[in-house]
């Protein structure tokens, strides 16, 4: 039996793996991308939640690219929510300069509450695909 053969009909070449002929599939290569850590907590709601998703989007090439770029949309709006929720609730240089303490445990709260909505909205979210 020959070790690879070529089918006509569907224009894929199959290599023999003991006594079966096996399809030569290749994933396609991606771009390098970094992900950070909301790129990854994506990932591994994607892995255990949504498999067919996240297969799909293995198969496609797309992972990464996508993982980055919800990555890079986390982000910001981690950053966007922090300032915005500092603003509303007074927090600021003065409180800064007058207590330390008292600022450093509202920008906590305030990071961690913007936290969760970035994982709610962006991470976990069934309709961040």
């Amino acid at each position: 039996m020959e070790k690879f053969i070529y089918d006509n009909n569907n224009g894929l070449w199959y290599e023999l793996h003991g006594d079966y002929y096996l399809p030569c599939l290749a994933i396609p290569e991606e771009e390098v991308h970094t992900i950070g850590i909301w790129g990854r907590k994506r990932r591994r709601y994607l892995r255990e939640r949504r498999p067919i998703i996240y297969s799909d989007l293995v198969l496609s090439g797309k992972l990464y690219s996508y993982l980055a770029d919800i990555d890079s949309q986390a982000r910001n709006k981690l950053d966007l929510l922090v300032t915005q929720l500092a603003e509303k609730e007074g927090i600021n240089e003065y409180l800064k300069a007058q207590d330390q303490l008292a600022w450093v445990r509202a920008m906590n709260n305030i990071r961690n509450r913007a936290e969760e909505i970035v994982l709610e909205e962006l991470i976990y979210g069934e309709d961040a695909v």
